[in-house]
């Protein structure tokens, strides 16, 4: 792991559906081996952002980088290459609820490796034991509770042992047990498969928990307010808004 070089870097980016600009002029950049975090109020684009960073939804202007390589402006045989690379697990866990977990996570190694349908299990049953479902390869996702779906589904974003993670709210939902179990979970497999982790929340005790480099979106400015360890900003950042969100509104603001 080159832990400390550039593996994501966003350059001039702007966020827009059609003439409304969700989000500009966004700079920054995600190091190999950090559990980096997007974070911002209810309707800031954190979500949009990590579609434009996953390749589903095109920026109005900018790149993102990946180890150097632009996305937007590669081919599209390019960028297939490079979202082989990312593992994704979304908010809502979307498993498909007609296949076992075994055969959820089976369904990419099917697709784009030639292992046989024995191989296929044995990695799947793998990628469980990872995250604690070992045992449970032949389960439907009706079968188990929200927070093991959500960690069935990370098993998921991790078939194709990919350098780069995205979590899009992992806690929604979740019960503060649950959600504590997979933030520790997140750090468990950051550390030991090197992994690059990109999170989309506005969970505080995640944040600190798991971070070690963040960007704020701020809705009203429309553009980034800071970026850098969301304990460094919560501690140090001079900017009220920033301070208020990481201390949940106890900053007291001084009117001239």
């Amino acid at each position: 792991m080159k832990t400390g070089e550039a593996h994501i870097v966003v350059e001039d980016l702007t966020m827009a559906y059609g003439d409304f600009v969700i989000q500009r002029d966004l700079d920054f950049t995600v190091n190999h081996g950090d559990v980096f975090i997007i974070m911002g109020g209810s309707g800031c684009g954190k979500s949009t952002l990590l579609k434009i960073m996953i390749g589903l939804k095109s920026p109005a202007k900018g790149e993102v980088y990946f180890d150097g390589k632009p996305f937007w402006s590669s081919s599209i045989k390019e960028q297939e290459a490079m979202k082989r690379k990312f593992g994704t697990l979304f908010q809502s866990g979307a498993l498909w609820s007609s296949m076992t977990l075994s055969e959820n996570i089976g369904l990419a190694l099917t697709q784009y490796t030639s292992l046989s349908d024995a191989e296929i299990r044995e990695v799947a049953a793998y990628k469980l034991m990872l995250v604690g479902l070992a045992g449970f390869e032949d389960y439907y996702p009706n079968e188990i509770s929200g927070g093991m779906k959500k960690r069935a589904g990370l098993a998921r974003a991790m078939a194709l042992d990919p350098e780069i993670l995205f979590f899009d709210e992992p806690s929604a939902g979740l019960d503060p047990i649950s959600a504590k179990l997979l933030d520790d979970l997140i750090l468990e497999l950051r550390d030991s498969l090197g992994t690059t982790v990109v999170v989309v929340t506005h969970e505080l005790a995640s944040i600190f928990a798991i971070a070690n480099n963040s960007v704020f979106l701020d809705t009203d400015a429309r553009t980034q307010l800071a970026t850098g360890d969301p304990k460094e900003l919560r501690d140090h950042n001079s900017n009220p808004v920033v301070r208020n969100f990481l201390h949940r509104g106890k900053v007291e603001v001084q009117v001239a």
